[in-house]
């Protein structure tokens, strides 16, 4: 059971301790800090691989791509973010890892290029603002048997392996993870091999979507919005092929969710011009005021400077900028889409799955509600429903 909350700034003891704990260690030179600096960082990811692993597939404006934003995001983390010891181990860690990965899905491509061009089902979006209701939509659609979820473990680490340690190694992040943060799962209900978010996917391509929500880095997020998205996403639509031959699920209809794709749906239509859409919408207050509360618990062990009314005013904007860029990719959207409120889905679960089939064109089944149905009832054991509660005794966020 989580400790109580009390502020959305807290911090765990665990998370205390090995802030200061890496710091003396640094101090006292028993191993040393490692610098945020791109050709530092690539030396220690892309050992053991050669120089054809990055490329491998990819065409050149991909390469640049992801060069040029690990090198813009290292200014940014260097100059903006001001982390603390626990908050620099960590970005040196996502950031080894987003490079070893990489190398990785290169390797495995020029051994196999066609993973990466395996024919998949079209894909059903889930498309919305963090905190307005994705999760549950996209756990109940792909609880269905006859379409395809990502697994939050290949999410977390896409290069699959025989035999796969990678639900193991998730458990273990996320118990760590856990430790540091324990309120974790009052943000987000997790599971090592439960249906989740494709944002480890984006993230590996070093979209901001992860790293904004960690960190204080304005200049990598204004760099972000304004560039073009493509090549994440063409590496994402690699990944989403490969996971699906690994998988044995390329017949089947994978249900595709993460907050960003409000940001850059059009560069997702273009990988997947088939897709059909599901919108989710909830009161704005509502989502700034949650959406606060769950950068702010993710950023308060990473940095020491921290404060309320910088993330307030920054997702406040964050939340505008997605909220346009989805209604101007929607109405542009020739294909089948739905909307779906919030409250209607938290009053009428099946009715509102009904709706939703019946616009996207899908078969309703009775094993696809048995399905739902389990899915329904373990949710409503997991232990973000305490959010709420949070969020009653905060009163973090001024009214718009």
């Amino acid at each position: 059971m989580a400790p109580p909350r009390p502020h959305p700034l807290a911090r765990s003891g665990a998370a205390e301790w090995a802030n200061r704990t890496l710091a003396a260690m640094w101090r006292c030179r028993l191993t040393e800090q490692p610098p945020l600096e791109p050709a530092f960082l690539w030396a220690k990811g892309s050992a053991g691989f050669s120089r054809e692993d990055e490329h491998s597939i990819r065409s050149a404006e991909d390469v640049a791509d992801f060069r040029e934003r690990l090198a813009v995001l290292c200014r940014s983390l260097n100059d903006d973010a001001r982390l603390n010891a626990l908050g620099h181990t960590m970005a040196y860690g996502q950031l080894t890892a987003a490079i070893r990965k990489r190398h990785a899905l290169g390797r495995l491509w020029r051994e196999r290029p066609e993973l990466a061009e395996t024919p998949v089902a079209a894909p059903i979006v889930v498309v919305g603002q963090m905190r307005a209701g994705t999760t549950r939509m996209h756990r109940l659609l792909a609880a269905d048997p006859a379409h395809a979820g990502t697994l939050f473990c290949n999410s977390h680490d896409p290069v699959p392996r025989r035999p796969d340690p990678r639900p193991l190694k998730s458990a273990i992040g996320l118990a760590i993870a856990r430790r540091i943060n324990p309120w974790l799962d009052t943000l987000h209900p997790f599971g090592a091999t439960r249906v989740d978010e494709e944002i480890g996917w984006l993230a590996g391509a070093l979209d901001a979507c992860a790293y904004e929500a960690q960190w204080r880095i304005p200049a990598f997020v204004a760099f972000s919005e304004a560039r073009e998205a493509g090549p994440v996403y063409r590496e994402f639509a690699r990944i989403l092929r490969t996971d699906a031959a690994i998988m044995g699920d390329a017949a089947s209809p994978r249900v595709l969710k993460c907050p960003q794709f409000a940001e850059d749906l059009p560069e997702l239509l273009a990988v997947f011009p088939d897709a059909r859409l599901v919108v989710t919408r909830r009161d704005h207050g509502e989502v700034l005021a949650s959406t606060v509360s769950m950068v702010a618990s993710q950023m308060a062990f990473q940095t020491d400077h921290a404060a309320l009314d910088e993330i307030e005013a920054e997702w406040r904007r964050k939340l505008a900028l997605r909220e346009a860029r989805v209604a101007q990719a929607v109405e542009g959207f020739a294909g089948k889409a739905c909307h779906v409120r919030f409250e209607a889905l938290g009053a009428d679960w099946r009715g509102e799955i009904a709706r939703v089939y019946a616009a996207l064109g899908l078969d309703l089944t009775e094993a696809a509600l048995r399905a739902m149905a389990a899915e329904q009832k373990r949710s409503e054991g997991d232990r973000h429903h305490g959010h709420a509660g949070q969020l009653a005794r905060f009163e973090t966020v001024s009214p718009a």
